[in-house]
């Protein structure tokens, strides 16, 4: 049979997208890791803003607030002006951020940490669109998967990597200033490298129509429910690994500061294996919703384990790295909305659940913030304080096994109109 001209096109690799998917990769790596870096410099942040710990907690999570809202822009401007334009003024964004923060000052910082998640935004959503463009149908999962392994090895970095360094060969604000510099050079190559990639609608439509698509997106019930139950499902990784996580090893278990970094970032690296690992169980036997809940239960048995059983328990890293393994079950949702959810609003659907996610993120992790606070009152934070406001991050991950019991089986072993 012969092979339309489309059909040609849709199978061959597209060098130039490639070359600037490879670019946004690392771009996305970047932002992981300036996610997780101020785990690592909860003490020095507090000194240079003249701020408690509880603060910098909120101060970090302000992060997540424009993430979710510039989700919902990032897809829409990308369907409409292409990436050669946009991911660079993302770049753009993330870079000016890092130069904010770094300066020490708290105002600086608090918008710093806003244009970092701002321009983050389109880290992933640029790196899917630019995959969907280079890669042909049939390597688009692995190209995706294999985007989602890097952002996870640079949440993994931000610990691993920053905590020593901050205490060595350079200072907590040049960490952020190299950041920028690195950023600047990304979203340059990502400009050149982009081919244009006009819509058709830029030039007749009005601005406001690129929104549209959500519209049948959020009317949607199951996209709520893909949403809150990923964000639920994050809760541990966002509020718990990349945010208190060290300071919960250090103050409430009193491991070396090293150590806790190290521990800490085990989730992180759990989450590289854990994405691929479950997504592929998923696709292998056709079924989301039985992967989806069985690592939701592990993960909620690992955080509850992490946060309440015997200090020498932590001491092996498995407890971390297998909680990081069967969160990657947060990414199943993400796949989910997509299949139910017409053709014409895939991109919008990722935005979608990308706001639901992170705004969960950060409504919670300010609430999370204020109950350790408290809870410590006048005194310094200890196990007992950790224990005590632990518990929503356990409840958070029930509430997203039963959730999921409600969402809708897309996989390619159900029957149809099976639940």
């Amino acid at each position: 049979m012969a092979t339309s001209p489309a059909s040609r096109e849709h199978d061959q690799v597209h060098a130039a997208f490639v070359v600037a998917w490879l670019f946004c990769v690392i771009f996305y790596f970047l932002q992981y890791a300036m996610r997780s870096m101020p785990s690592v410099m909860i003490p020095e942040l507090s000194a240079a803003l003249g701020i408690d710990a509880t603060a910098v907690g909120s101060l970090v999570g302000l992060y997540f607030y424009s993430y979710a809202l510039f989700s919902l822009i990032a897809g829409a401007a990308l369907d409409r002006w292409g990436a050669k334009q946009v991911i660079p003024a993302g770049v753009a964004m993330v870079a000016l951020g890092a130069v904010l923060f770094g300066i020490g000052v708290l105002q600086a910082a608090q918008l710093g940490r806003l244009l970092q998640g701002a321009g983050s935004a389109f880290a992933f959503t640029g790196a899917v669109y630019l995959a969907t463009h280079g890669f042909p149908a049939r390597f688009l999962a692995t190209a995706i998967g294999i985007t989602q392994c890097f952002g996870m090895l640079g949440a993994a970095a931000g610990q691993f990597a920053v905590g020593p360094l901050i205490h060595g060969p350079i200072d907590w604000q040049q960490a952020w200033y190299y950041c920028a510099v690195g950023l600047v050079s990304i979203g340059i190559v990502i400009a050149l490298a982009s081919p244009h990639t006009p819509s058709d609608a830029a030039g007749r439509t009005p601005v406001w129509s690129m929104f549209a698509p959500y519209k049948v997106v959020l009317s949607n019930p199951q996209s709520w429910l893909c949403g809150v139950t990923a964000g639920l499902l994050f809760l541990p990784t966002t509020i718990g690994a990349q945010t208190w996580a060290v300071p919960f090893l250090e103050l409430g278990l009193h491991m070396k500061y090293t150590d806790a970094v190290n521990h800490a970032a085990t989730v992180s690296l759990g989450w590289v294996i854990g994405c691929p690992l479950l997504g592929y169980l998923a696709d292998h036997f056709g079924r989301r919703k039985p992967v989806l809940l069985a690592g939701a239960v592990v993960a909620m048995l690992a955080t509850a384990a992490l946060i309440y059983l015997p200090a020498d328990v932590h001491r092996p890293y498995s407890l971390g790295l297998l909680l990081g393994i069967a969160s990657g079950a947060a990414m199943i949702p993400y796949t989910i909305i997509k299949e139910v959810n017409p053709d014409h609003a895939k991109g919008s659907a990722t935005g979608a659940i990308n706001f639901l996610v992170f705004t969960l993120s950060a409504l919670l992790a300010s609430l999370f913030g204020g109950a350790l606070a408290r809870l410590a009152g006048d005194s310094d934070m200890d196990l007992d304080v950790f224990k005590a406001a632990g518990w929503p991050l356990v409840a958070g991950v029930g509430l997203a096994i039963v959730l999921a019991c409600f969402i809708r089986e897309t996989g390619s072993a159900a029957k149809p109109g099976s639940e």
